[in-house]
């Protein structure tokens, strides 16, 4: 980027939420590039499991949480683990995340969380048609399956707080579940399904099209690994590896990579890295007809159009430790008992980061270093559904328009 096409603003993230900020910032007549340390698509827009899931209302952190960890944490490959090689580095951020479990904490980021899903859903389709993506959008739903009745009483409180909100669902006996997806284990008694769940046909996919239409929109990409930001009263200067870049303002939508980039201006953002594994069968695999989810193990089964899905579950280690495939065999095992008729030959494996905050929020918000720099990242499980919601929060600090929502729980700086 030479002094004769300076853009107006650099997106640092080639992701989903980088390219959805990029591309509203395109639509309000800003010249925009985008810098990523590997290109479009490269981290966990590439392999989620393809869902807007805006009926996710509830935090991750929440009592439920803490009743489940200690069961969950002493079994490696089970739905939450933590490496013993990573386990004292991530104690402090797990303090924080049994913190932010108490019944106060989790209203208000249930009420934030509710807001920012709202927003997201409603922006979603006009960003579709926007850019050329509406017939990426599947409707399907999604089935959440319980193994016996206290494990489905115990949802209900979750549910109730969902119905508060407005968000539709119906509970299900096991005749009902089978009507809705037919092949499922016996051993499933109970379910519930959101028709209000939306997904994409293919996340990479998608993530690739926006970066298509932002360049033919007239958009740069390119690869540089951004070290620190420089910023001063006329604009932000980038150190990377290869030189620097200049913008008069930069957002930073670098998911897990994101804290350290905040850290050069000052922020202290306790941002961690949820590593996500899956197995992506071939679409003859088995005859899926919605998103199931197996909440008592942490993960689902998704359709694509490249294929099935079986992914999900969390395991705290960082961005260092090499990848333990075991736990996608482990889920992928799980998934062929549940699902009997499920083929599991012919897939591939694949981990990835997902960036987190311990209430379960993302950080979206001006820097405290320089008003020139926004956040947008966090996400966690949620960076594709809130991807659109977050574009026009985005769009709206870096043209001077109001935030839809109120930004005061997104604040990049509520944990100093």
């Amino acid at each position: 980027m030479n002094e004769a096409v300076q853009p107006d603003i650099i997106v640092i993230g080639a992701g989903v939420v980088g390219l959805s900020a990029a591309l509203a910032l395109q639509g309000r007549g800003r010249r925009v590039a985008v810098v990523d340390r590997e290109g479009p698509a490269a981290g966990a827009s590439a392999g989620n499991a393809g869902a807007f899931a805006f009926t996710d209302i509830l935090p991750l952190a929440s009592p439920g949480l803490m009743r489940k960890a200690p069961r969950w944490l002493l079994d490696p490959l089970g739905p939450l683990s933590v490496p013993p090689a990573y386990a004292l580095r991530i104690a402090p951020w797990m303090l924080r995340v049994a913190r932010a479990c108490s019944p106060g904490r989790v209203e208000a980021a249930t009420a934030a969380q509710t807001a920012l899903m709202d927003l997201s859903k409603a922006e979603l389709e006009p960003f579709l048609k926007t850019t050329g993506t509406l017939p990426m959008l599947r409707r399907e739903g999604n089935l959440e399956v319980f193994e016996s009745e206290e494990e489905w009483r115990a949802s209900l409180p979750g549910w109730d707080a969902r119905e508060r909100h407005g968000i539709e669902f119906r509970h299900m006996s096991a005749a009902e579940m089978a009507e809705v997806q037919p092949g499922l284990a016996n051993r499933f008694v109970r379910g519930t399904f959101t028709p209000g769940w939306f997904s994409i046909s293919d996340p990479k996919l998608y993530v690739l099209a926006l970066a298509e239409r932002f360049r033919e929109n007239g958009g740069t990409i390119e690869t540089a690994d951004v070290r620190a930001l420089l910023p001063d009263a006329a604009g932000v200067t980038l150190d990377t590896g290869d030189g620097p870049r200049r913008a008069a303002d930069v957002v930073v939508a670098a998911g897990a990579f994101s804290h350290r980039i905040a850290a050069t201006v000052g922020e202290r953002v306790p941002l961690e890295t949820e590593r996500g594994y899956n197995t992506t069968l071939p679409g003859d695999a088995f005859d899926l007809r919605t998103q199931v989810t197996f909440g008592g193990h942490g993960f689902v089964v998704t359709r694509l159009s490249t294929g099935i899905r079986v992914g999900g579950a969390v395991e705290l280690g960082g961005l260092r430790l090499k990848p333990n495939f075991k736990r996608s065999d482990a889920m992928l095992a799980k998934a062929k008992s549940f699902l009997p008729g499920l083929k599991t030959d012919g897939g591939r494996q694949w981990m990835g980061f997902r960036p987190s905050l311990p209430d379960s929020l993302p950080a979206i918000g001006f820097s405290r270093g320089s008003r020139r720099i926004v956040h947008a990242f966090g996400h966690g499980h949620l960076g594709l559904t809130q991807s659109a919601g977050t574009a026009r929060i985005v769009a709206d600090l870096l043209t001077g328009r109001a935030s839809p929502v109120d930004l005061a729980p997104f604040s990049p700086q509520r944990f100093a």
